[in-house]
């Protein structure tokens, strides 16, 4: 299992097993993990190398230290990657996680401020909006506005409806391929609408993503306004 001489550090090894034992669900979110002595015995290590890879663990997110009790896993529900391709059914299926995505709400708007801006449209130019609420094994993790010029995408709103997938309504309406440009992170206080529809209290933290997504041809195809349940989702900014 640990490779010594690999030119990979021992306790890098074990972050890695860790994590692949998270994400094949050997544990349950909230459940104690073996104790530093089992740990090391399991990997053939001591403790300090265990702590280092726990340490990490922590770091990431995936665990929790508690003095005098042991190691627990975070009750994280998603591990949500960001990046040049943003898929919400990749990253849930890549977590054997059964995702589904429902269309609350469209309509067509005059595109203003930030909207307009993101889209790279003239103010007054029509956008649709389209609000969606994703869900993991039935937990609601995300709620979405997304906008999109409305002259190129006419048919995009009912495509979105039978599909629930962003990817395969845009291809129906000719876009083979995106990616994100841009991600605005930041942390705020959920509306009563957004709080409502993701079971949470008002007083609890939400994070909220802005992005931007760009056909093959670098034009400007989708805005949205994603914010995601703090206590369901740990989000994971990479470059690819």
């Amino acid at each position: 299992m640990i490779q010594r001489g690999s030119g990979v550090a021992v306790w890098w090894q074990i972050v890695q097993t860790m994590e692949k034992d998270i994400a094949d669900k050997r544990y349950k979110a909230g459940e104690r993990l073996p104790s530093e002595a089992d740990l090391a015995g399991r990997f053939g290590v001591n403790r300090h190398t265990i702590r280092r890879a726990v340490s990490e663990l922590e770091k990431r997110g995936l665990v929790r230290v508690e003095q005098g009790r042991g190691i627990f896993l975070q009750d994280y529900a998603v591990r949500y990657s960001l990046g040049k391709r943003t898929r919400f059914s990749e990253n849930l299926r890549s977590q054997q996680l059964d995702g589904s995505m429902q269309v609350l709400h469209s309509e067509e708007l005059s595109a203003s401020g930030r909207v307009a801006e993101a889209l790279g449209l003239a103010p007054g130019e029509p956008v649709l909006l389209v609000e969606t609420l994703g869900e993991a094994d039935g937990q609601p993790i995300l709620h979405s506005s997304h906008y999109y010029p409305a002259r190129r995408f006419p048919g995009l709103a009912d495509a979105l409806a039978e599909t629930g997938s962003v990817t395969t309504a845009l291809r129906l309406q000719g876009v083979s391929d995106y990616e994100r440009v841009e991600s605005l992170i930041t942390a705020r206080l959920p509306e009563e609408k957004v709080a409502r529809l993701l079971l949470l209290p008002r007083t609890q933290p939400i994070l909220q993503v802005e992005g931007v997504n760009v056909d093959g041809e670098g034009r400007r195809i989708e805005f949205c306004v994603t914010r995601f349940a703090g206590d369901a989702v740990q989000l994971m900014v990479n470059d690819h």
